[in-house]
């Protein structure tokens, strides 16, 4: 299992919640283009929670020798894989002719995964789309794994649609082409070597099962930020880890406001900054809009986290004591 890099989602505060939920899953960073780290400010983008691990970073970019300088920080940094995006399609991205639109040269992709493998120990990776607008030729997202394949990637993600790079944005883009599971279902029959995961639509266990009955792997995205809790069966139900922890969605708050308290100490975050990733955590509760209002009211913003916690906390006390009274108003939220 893995949850999949989010553009202004997966921060290192989004990790560390995840991490508190799940021991065994990977987490990605967001997508760090080659010139942010060659020309940026590296420590913020690559520090993070040691509690992180597994963390692998991702990269968009598309001159081999760049992608290698920036997969050679990450490992010194400390990131246990390194990821080349090739399925953004937004137009910022395409501009900077990287994302899905280099699954249209897979050889120079092919180029800038050997780079980065001939630079680090820790493996290199590809995450891309099955296709390109409304292209539905099979042999073109079969020949794009078979060339970088052969500069040494063994381990593909697969967004299981289309990126259509003009005329939708990335949110319809992860909405309107259609899903084709059983186009990934095909590439794995034809790569049974290589390791295949799957992303794209995935809410409840049952799916995951089925599609680890055939591939290799399943990525999560938007539901495991919108409703963080799924992550917290995910230990025992697809690791079979009988030792997971136990923890309550309350454990899980009281540990959050921990880190803020830490990261406001050792860093000056405000926990507000790190509050708005939580706020799916009680997400189908009773109680849960008010409670969510509470974390994300800006004119609290000048109290110390564990008061906003407290008054937060009041808010769903309620709804333990007399459950029925407020399923009809917030259930489902």
């Amino acid at each position: 299992m893995s949850v999949a890099p989010m553009m202004d989602w997966t921060d290192r505060h989004c990790r560390y919640l995840h991490r508190l939920l799940t021991r065994h899953t990977l987490l990605y960073t967001e997508m760090v283009t080659t010139g942010a780290l060659i020309h940026g400010d590296v420590e913020r983008h690559l520090r993070f929670n040691a509690e992180e691990h597994p963390v692998a970073l991702q990269l968009g970019g598309s001159e081999p020798a760049d992608l290698a300088q920036a997969a050679r920080l990450g490992e010194q940094w400390g990131y246990d894989e390194i990821n080349l995006n090739c399925g953004c399609p937004s137009e910022r991205v395409q501009r900077g002719a990287f994302g899905a639109c280099l699954m249209n040269e897979p050889q120079l992709v092919a180029d800038g995964v050997k780079a980065m493998r001939d630079v680090v120990g820790v493996p290199v990776t590809v995450k891309h789309r099955i296709g390109i607008d409304k292209g539905e030729d099979y042999g073109f997202v079969r020949d794009f794994i078979g060339t970088v394949a052969e500069a040494g990637c063994e381990v593909f993600i697969v967004h299981a649609r289309n990126a259509w790079l003009k005329g939708l944005s990335p949110k319809e883009n992860r909405e309107i082409p259609p899903l084709r599971y059983g186009v990934v279902a095909q590439l794995k029959a034809d790569f049974p070597h290589l390791t295949l995961a799957i992303n794209g639509g995935f809410t409840a266990d049952e799916a995951v099962h089925e599609q680890l009955a055939v591939l290799d792997g399943v990525m999560v995205g938007r539901e495991a930020y919108h409703n963080p809790w799924w992550l917290a069966g995910w230990d025992a139900a697809f690791y079979g880890d009988a030792d997971a922890p136990t923890l309550t969605r309350e454990d899980v708050e009281a540990r959050m406001v921990d880190y803020m308290e830490r990261e406001a100490a050792q860093h000056g975050t405000h926990w507000y900054a790190i509050a708005r990733h939580m706020l799916g955590l009680r997400h189908g509760l009773p109680g849960a809009r008010r409670w969510r209002q509470v974390w994300s009211d800006h004119r609290l913003k000048e109290l110390p986290a564990r008061e906003v916690a407290a008054l937060a906390a009041a808010t769903v006390r309620p709804a333990r004591e007399a459950p029925g009274e407020l399923a009809g108003a917030d259930a489902g939220v």
